[in-house]
């Protein structure tokens, strides 16, 4: 491979098991700035500023951020900001358009993505296609509605992240699926029918609890079939009686989050201690991010960045 190594080199060898899973030279714990401010709702945290996010999430703690759509696009304005609090920007979110635009414009689109991410020193992209998505529509987010790839889409969609996959390599950069309610990467099938299409040196696993959940899946189900390709988790809470509103009243992805269905880790009603047993008997070594799609007016964001960071202090001294 050519390029620098990635700052974190997947699963190992070197057992954690009688290691202190927060040991830095294994792992890092880092926050998304969608706890401040959402991404697929702008007006959800519109007063809130970037430095106030970096300077909250510095402040409960964090080694980093992932990268929202309040932050600098001026490359150096965000790297040094980022170090200036203590932190790098490990991660960020690219959506695809394989089914929708000429393959060659997200190839390219990939390309100058990678380029500011290498820049600010990132271990990790993620990256989900959104062609067809409906996760900012007013669509039950629970429905037949769901786009579900053909087989010349999945094909198309596979051998594209491929291609992503070893491009970032090349940059010391892994490739990282997130798999998201209200696409056609939603449910532990369709997964298996990426993964199962694409290389496992080239193409990785974002690991989301609250989606795996939210999709109808067992989180645990799929982090052990994945945790060898798992290069990111997103560590992320979910309530089980705003889940029954969404299934009862056919609510869109957007309304689900702004009556609340995510919360951080330990806030809500998944079990994180089995998940975390995983990834330590698998010697996972990465990022670990905490993230809450809330409204950040009723759930202030550092109270809530500072209880997840508590739980995942706990969870990572198993």
């Amino acid at each position: 491979m050519a390029g620098r190594v990635p700052a974190f080199p997947g699963s190992g060898n070197r057992g954690l098991k009688e290691k202190n899973l927060l040991d830095k030279e294994y792992i890092k714990l880092g926050i998304s700035p969608v706890n401040w401010t959402n991404d697929d709702m702008p007006e959800l945290g519109d007063e809130i500023s970037w430095e106030q996010c970096v300077s909250e999430a510095a402040e409960a703690g964090f080694a980093g951020t992932e990268i929202g759509h309040k932050y600098p696009v001026d490359w150096a304005e965000l790297k040094y900001g980022m170090a200036e609090k203590g932190l790098v920007a490990f991660n960020a979110w690219m959506s695809t358009y394989f089914v929708s635009k000429p393959y060659k414009d997200n190839i390219k689109a990939f390309r100058m993505f990678l380029d500011k991410m290498k820049y600010l020193g990132a271990s990790t992209v993620m990256v989900s296609e959104q062609g067809n998505s409906i996760q900012a529509r007013d669509i039950p987010v629970i429905s037949p509605q769901k786009p579900v790839f053909t087989l010349d889409e999945l094909a198309i969609v596979a051998k594209g992240y491929d291609e992503m996959g070893h491009i970032a390599l090349n940059d010391g950069i892994y490739l990282t699926v997130h798999h998201h309610m209200g696409t056609a990467v939603e449910t532990l099938v369709e997964i298996d029918q990426l993964m199962d299409r694409t290389s496992p040196d080239r193409v990785f696993l974002l690991f989301d609890s609250a989606h795996s959940f939210f999709a109808g899946d067992d989180p645990e189900e799929l982090l052990k079939k994945y945790v060898s390709r798992t290069r990111v988790v997103h560590a992320k809470d979910i309530r089980k009686n705003v889940l029954a509103q969404v299934e009862k009243n056919g609510w869109s992805f957007k309304k689900a989050v702004l009556n609340g269905i995510f919360t951080v880790v330990g806030d809500g009603d998944i079990e994180f201690e089995p998940l975390f047993k995983i990834l330590s008997d698998a010697d996972y070594k990465g990022w670990i991010c905490a993230e809450a799609e809330q409204d950040p007016a009723k759930a202030n964001p550092l109270e809530y960045a500072k209880l997840g960071m508590a739980k995942l202090r706990e969870l990572t001294l198993l």
